[in-house]
């Protein structure tokens, strides 16, 4: 069986952890936390970094950071994983959902204005499959009625945006190291702070509602509970996990983008002669190698595609179903009909892609596939 995904090991994970042991300290904020957080302001020009135990906790960070209350409208795409928006819905936000675009699953950036009330606190964009959104009209549509932006950049490492950092544009982004994902730790993500106003209370939040961060640094001479806050920094096991990724970015990356290209040059004539649509990236984005997918006609060419892999033991999935068709909100959604986020939910299909893998036998079953 070929699976839809493999976590990529570089081969210094056990060393690091290994030795994140022996420094005697592994609950987290330590050296390798450190190491990391260093990797991204110093690589990416980031203001701060906070690692954290998943993007789940780095977009609930936001929220809290956010200071998002009871009756606050926040604009979220509909086509993305419900952490998205229930890290808001937590706060006690009203889900205000936009429709994708009709060329790629990233919200449709010209919706989003008529979605803007006088409650709108934040519009949360998801940079799908690590291809940008239009951050310009995003950011100016923000500046005008006074709104903040995070990033959802799970998907978007080592991802830009005219030449910018995806997750170095709005005010807060977070980012996944899931093992789905190209640079991986099992279970991990990351908060990035670009915006100067929410630095200091990011990390009180971030240990647990206390300035014991500063503490340690030297800065008090004793440390209480200041504010709100959760335990949302992981242990060094992980993070010492995460930098042996992170010294292997560059070769992941390129290998990811190398597969991602073969089955462009693939598949491009057979998707169009079945009506099959391949990603598209705009002029402003790259993309990372993150996933390759499918638009098919519709759900039963897909779920057809989908059996016939899986005859070849191949494993292909699809994701994502519409937020706001899903049980926990049909009932809350007032808003417009989203049909582009619809359209995906019914027909994107993502092939397997992963480090060690050779397309090949991806491309040679897709090719025999002529329904």
């Amino acid at each position: 069986m070929i699976p839809f995904n493999k976590p990529y090991i570089s081969g210094n994970e056990l060393l690091y952890i290994r030795d994140a042991i022996a420094k005697g300290k592994i609950s987290g904020n330590g050296y390798y936390t450190k190491k990391c957080q260093s990797y991204f302001e110093d690589r990416f020009g980031f203001h701060k970094v906070l690692l954290t135990t998943s993007c789940t906790d780095a977009l609930e960070m936001a929220a809290l950071l956010l200071d998002i209350q009871e009756g606050d409208e926040v604009i979220v795409p509909s086509y993305t994983f419900v952490s998205t928006a229930n890290a808001f819905v937590l706060r006690g936000a009203k889900i205000v959902f936009a429709d994708s675009r009709e060329d790629h699953p990233g919200i449709d950036e010209k919706a989003i204005e008529s979605l803007i009330t006088p409650k709108t606190k934040a519009i949360v964009v998801v940079h799908y499959a690590g291809v940008a959104c239009d951050m310009d009209t995003i950011m100016d549509l923000a500046n005008k009625h006074g709104l903040f932006v995070v990033e959802d950049a799970a998907q978007a490492v080592q991802s830009f945006y005219k030449g910018k950092p995806l997750g170095s544009i709005g005010h807060l982004s977070a980012f996944s190291f899931h093992e789905t994902k190209n640079i991986q730790c099992g279970e991990g993500g990351m908060l990035v702070i670009n915006d100067e106003q929410f630095a200091a209370r990011a990390e009180i939040i971030w240990e647990k509602g206390t300035n014991r961060s500063a503490f340690f640094r030297g800065e008090i001479d004793k440390y209480g509970w200041v504010d709100v806050g959760s335990s949302f920094l992981p242990s060094e096991l992980n993070a010492a996990y995460l930098y042996a990724q992170l010294e292997e970015m560059e070769d992941i990356q390129e290998k990811r983008a190398q597969i991602c290209q073969e089955y462009k040059e693939a598949l491009s004539g057979w998707a169009e002669g079945l009506g099959i649509q391949i990603p598209f990236i705009p002029e402003f984005a790259t993309q990372n190698g993150h996933m390759f997918y499918l638009l098919c006609k519709d759900v039963a060419q897909r779920s057809s595609i989908i059996a016939h892999l899986k005859s070849k033991d191949i494993l292909s999935v699809f994701h994502y179903l519409s937020l706001h068709k899903s049980d926990f909100f049909r009932e809350k959604h007032h808003g417009p009909e989203l049909p582009q986020s619809d359209r995906y939910t019914n027909t994107l299909l993502r092939l397997p892609l992963f480090y060690e893998l050779d397309p090949k036998a991806v491309i040679s079953a897709l090719l025999a596939y002529d329904s």
